[in-house]
């Protein structure tokens, strides 16, 4: 079909943020899983993403990759979902999307991989100090409900992500405003679907 929206994931990955969206929106997809022994690599794959990394989508012929474009690409292209930002939402919808997969990605990795930038690098990098970005990060998903105002958009998706897995695998702090605005999110009917579809294919790949 030439509308065809294809969805490459691993269900141990960040395909697991691609999957909500694609669940909030509503839309018909097919699900490709591509494991990481072989096929992540495999030169199949890297016709669709050279980066050998999921998750990507390919809808009408056309490949998205990488979560937080994913996410607005998804909102806009199902406009009826009413996931893309409203006018007075696009500063804060585009600001903390993009800030979460720049500055915050960047911060909470190097500072897993024990990585501490000196006060001369921390200057060169975008995100400064992993401290600085963790308050500015509090900050924002205690303004309001969601990221973008009083009501869910697709940035809450990226976003909330990144709340989620930074609290859950102790890349974030325990903060009384991460878990908060987390449990907002992972109430709604999409992601319990979402992650109950993920969580099935994990079983289906591990060894009785």
């Amino acid at each position: 079909m030439a509308d065809e929206l294809v969805f490459y994931t691993n269900p141990q990955s960040r395909g697991r943020i691609a999957r909500w969206m694609l669940e909030e929106t509503g839309a018909d997809y097919r699900t490709e899983v591509i494991d990481y022994a072989a096929r992540m690599k495999s030169a199949e794959y890297l016709a669709i993403n050279p980066m050998g990394k999921v998750p990507a989508i390919v809808h009408a012929g056309k490949v998205v990759t990488e979560g937080a474009a994913i996410c607005a690409y998804l909102a806009e292209a199902f406009p009826e979902a009413g996931l893309a930002p409203r006018p007075d939402e696009r500063a804060d919808y585009y600001r903390w999307l993009f800030f979460a997969a720049g500055p915050v990605e960047q911060a909470v990795t190097n500072n897993f991989a024990k990585f501490d930038p000196s006060p001369e690098q921390a200057r060169s990098f975008g995100y400064g100090t992993y401290a600085t970005t963790v308050d500015v990060l509090e900050q924002a998903v205690s303004a309001h409900d969601y990221i973008a105002g009083d009501r869910f958009t697709a940035a809450d998706v990226y976003v909330g992500s990144a709340v989620g897995w930074g609290v859950l695998f102790g890349t974030l702090p325990r903060r009384d405003a991460f878990t908060a605005y987390f449990e907002r999110l992972s109430g709604r009917e999409a992601y319990r679907r979402a992650a109950a579809k993920d969580d099935a294919l994990v079983e289906e790949k591990t060894p009785a």
